[in-house]
Parts: C-alpha cells; sequence; structure tokens
C-alpha cells in the first residue's frame, strides 16, 4: 500500500513539502492583500479629508464672494445716510429703489431668483397660504395675492412666498374682507 502510495503521489515527504510551499505562497498572498487593502483604506480616509477640506474651501469662498458683492450695496446705503437731507422724497425713493436692484442683482449672480407667484396654482412646497379668499373669476386654488415673494436658489426654496389663495368652495357669506 505505502508502495502503491509513494508511486500515485510520490514519496511521503515530497507531499508535505508541496503542501507547505502552497501554505506558504497563499500566506504571502494573503499578506500581500491585506497589505493592498489597508493601503486603499488608507487611500481612501485621505480622500475624503481632501473631499472634506475642498468643500470646506469651495464654501468659505463663496461666502467671501457674497460678503465681497455685499460691499457696494453697503456703501450706497451709507452714502445716502449721509447725503444731503434735503433731498426730495422722489429722490430718496429713487435711491432706494437703485440700491433694491443692485441687491436683486447680486442675489441673482448668487443663482437666487425671486418667484412671481401671482395666478399660479398654489403648491405647499412654494407657498405659504397666509389667507384664502373667495374669487369666483380666478380659478380654484390660484394666488390672488403675495404677501411677499419666495426665493428660490435652483430646485431648493429659500423662503415659500407668503400668498393669499383662491378658495372656491368657499361660501359667499364666510367671503374674508379685502
Amino acid at each position: 500500500m505505502k508502495e502503491e502510495s509513494e508511486r500515485a503521489f510520490g514519496p511521503a515527504g515530497d507531499s508535505t513539502k508541496a503542501v507547505m510551499a502552497c501554505v506558504e505562497s497563499l500566506k504571502e498572498e494573503l499578506a500581500a492583500a491585506s497589505d493592498k487593502f489597508l493601503r486603499l483604506a488608507a487611500d481612501f480616509e485621505n480622500y475624503k479629508k481632501r473631499i472634506a477640506q475642498e468643500t470646506d474651501r469651495r464654501a468659505a469662498a463663496q461666502k467671501e464672494a457674497l460678503m465681497r458683492d455685499l460691499l457696494p450695496v453697503i456703501d450706497n446705503l451709507e452714502r445716502a445716510l449721509t447725503s444731503d437731507h434735503a433731498a426730495s422724497p422722489e429722490e430718496l425713493r429713487q435711491g432706494v429703489q437703485i440700491t433694491l436692484q443692485q441687491l436683486q442683482q447680486l442675489l441673482r449672480r448668487h443663482g437666487v431668483e425671486a418667484e412671481n407667484s401671482l395666478g399660479q396654482r398654489f403648491d405647499p412646497h412654494r407657498h405659504e397660504a397666509v389667507r384664502v379668499r373667495r374669487d369666483p373669476s380666478q380659478p380654484d386654488e390660484a394666488v390672488l395675492e403675495v404677501y411677499q415673494p419666495g426665493y428660490y436658489r435652483g430646485a431648493d426654496v429659500l423662503r415659500p412666498a407668503s400668498v393669499v389663495v383662491n378658495d372656491l368652495n368657499r361660501s359667499e357669506s364666510a367671503k374674508s374682507p379685502t
């Protein structure tokens, strides 16, 4: 039997040596794979830190750009306060209108837009109903009046519009004063 085994598989020592060599080879492969895994894990952690730092840097740069863009508006308001007090109400109104336009341009440059909600269908994600009123000449749930405009940056609502909403189901006797 022993002779048959040695003919089929070689001497007993040879098979042990082969198994040991295979085990050593597998140990080396495992150590290499483990080392590679640890390096990849460290690289990924470093990547996450770099991304976080870059995100913080971009946010700080955007804030700084907004602050820098606000400075001319502040300058104009300060000039208006220190200007000749003999300005007519129309001149003051014109100055405020120009400053408002300057602020609106600044917001647009930073991706912020005001929405004109008048006549639109009420959307609870974009509007805040502060009153309801019945107006048969307008569609049901239409925005009849805007108390305060809504502001958006892309699809994000920065502030919903405060609106009066048409409710045709409301009875005439429950009509609120306008």
